[in-house]
């Protein structure tokens, strides 16, 4: 079975990952560091706002997936959101990273507003988009390309936020980082903007739900529930945005206190992305040889690997640091388009098992998985740094605080990719599976349109 797409549509597919990444990637490798270091906040303070803020929005996702299934219009079910929310995200990430100039207390309160819409608008951006490659194409090694297309123009943006920003910061600021900061994302956010419009344009939705298919919110969720290759991906999901937040959080700070030099941040981030960029572009090669499952288990095991070794290598031994990074990085990126081609063949499994199909909602549950993962890294980050003693806006650090840093980035960084890849034991979609799904629900597609019952 083959059901090719065109260049462009997955190149405007693409440029949506990109959009939304020029503030997710901010708010990885960049917010922590943000909120303590030019906001104000503390580091308890700021991990709790991701902690609660995370986990509450987290729970907004399933919420939106539901309301994506039941959205009919012209463009379709899922690209008509990528246009409605454009603007309102673009306004928000501008807002979220901007310092009022008022008291201590109204900060917190205009931090905890400003990061609770940017959550929100990215949950009614992001789970229309992500569940757009479930209904592109029902070809499984088709979607993990256009998984790769998404993810080579998502961790291109994540380049531009890492070895860029800061600079760029600096740049506007001119030793005004609040300026810096805010003019930054600025420009990061009209580009947000212009490229979800081209994504918008550029798609179609092609894989329908049986027409004769009745909307049943409880029947959906206990479809989900019994679907054991999504309460696999879902646990899966969850550690594995924790181990990228807690170790994209902590490297600035890695470079700035225990190095003694964040200018190599820059330089640290841009030859790991570039890095991550060309693990992507090799994934869908080696996914369809070996199977998207046994991929992304090596994937997680050798980033594990590679995390925990930064604890033994001298933080002046920047070459050394550099290249461990490039080959974690490289690992990482042969996973980056795997989980999203997973969530399409999840909805398959179900729709095999049960003849109901739910795009919108299994993406969204895992999305929520996604969310979550990242409230828990942020937080976890957050506290590790109280717990070792960090003190927001100190010129140097003590030695406690500096042994935490490093152990944050290394072990416990690396243990939530450990613990990834054992999630991931359990999946039960097979390369051979996956395509005996596809080829089976083509057949009952064609009785869709022919009328006769299946």
């Amino acid at each position: 079975m083959t059901e090719r797409l065109s260049f462009g549509e997955k190149f405007g597919y693409g440029l949506g990952d990109m959009a939304a990444n020029f503030v997710f990637q901010a708010m990885l490798a960049l917010q922590l560091d943000f909120y303590t270091h030019t906001f104000g906040l503390t580091p308890a303070q700021a991990g709790t706002l991701f902690l609660v803020v995370g986990l509450g929005v987290a729970c907004l996702n399933p919420v939106m997936g539901v309301i994506a299934d039941r959205t009919n219009t012209r463009w379709g079910k899922f690209r008509p959101w990528l246009l409605w929310s454009a603007v309102p995200f673009g306004v928000i990430g501008v807002l979220t990273f901007t310092t009022p100039n008022i008291s201590p207390a109204a900060k917190i309160i205009y931090a905890w507003t400003t990061y609770i819409l940017l959550r929100v608008v990215y949950t009614v951006n992001n789970v229309p988009y992500a569940s757009l490659t479930a209904v592109m194409t029902s070809d499984p090694d088709e979607r993990t390309s256009i998984a790769s297309y998404r993810q080579i123009f998502a961790n291109s943006a994540g380049f531009i936020v890492a070895s860029l920003a800061i600079p760029m910061v600096r740049f506007f600021g001119h030793g005004n980082d609040a300026l810096g900061y805010q003019l930054t994302m600025g420009l990061l956010s009209v580009l947000s903007v212009i490229f979800f419009i081209i994504a918008f344009l550029s798609t179609k939705e092609r894989v329908q739900p049986d027409p004769q298919q009745k909307a049943d919110l409880g029947q959906d969720l206990s479809d989900l529930f019994k679907n054991r290759s999504w309460v696999v991906l879902f646990m899966a999901t969850l550690f594995y945005f924790m181990a990228i937040v807690i170790r994209g959080n902590v490297m600035l700070p890695y470079f700035r206190y225990v190095a003694g030099n964040a200018n190599l941040f820059s330089w640290f981030s841009g030859f790991g992305l570039a890095s991550l960029v060309a693990g992507v572009a090799c994934s869908t090669a080696v996914a369809v040889r070996v199977g998207k499952r046994q991929l992304f288990i090596a994937s997680m095991f050798l980033a594990g690997a590679f995390s925990t070794a930064l604890l033994f290598i001298s933080p002046h031994a920047t070459v050394v640091i550099i290249g461990t990074e490039v080959l974690r990085q490289f690992s990482f990126g042969l996973s980056g388009p795997i989980l999203w081609a997973m969530m399409g063949d999840v909805a398959d499994y179900g729709e095999w098992k049960t003849g109901r199909r739910a795009s919108g909602t299994v993406t969204a549950a895992v999305v929520f998985a996604l969310w979550a993962g990242l409230a828990l890294g942020g937080a976890i980050a957050g506290w590790l740094f109280s717990f070792y003693g960090f003190v927001s806006e100190a010129p140097v650090q003590t030695a406690h605080a500096q042994s935490g840093i490093l152990l944050t980035a290394s072990v416990w960084a690396g243990l939530a990719f450990f613990a990834t890849a054992v999630c991931l034991l359990f999946y039960p979609i097979s390369r051979e599976v996956n395509r005996k799904i596809a080829l089976e629900l083509a057949e009952r597609r064609k009785g869709f349109a022919s009328g006769k019952p299946q």
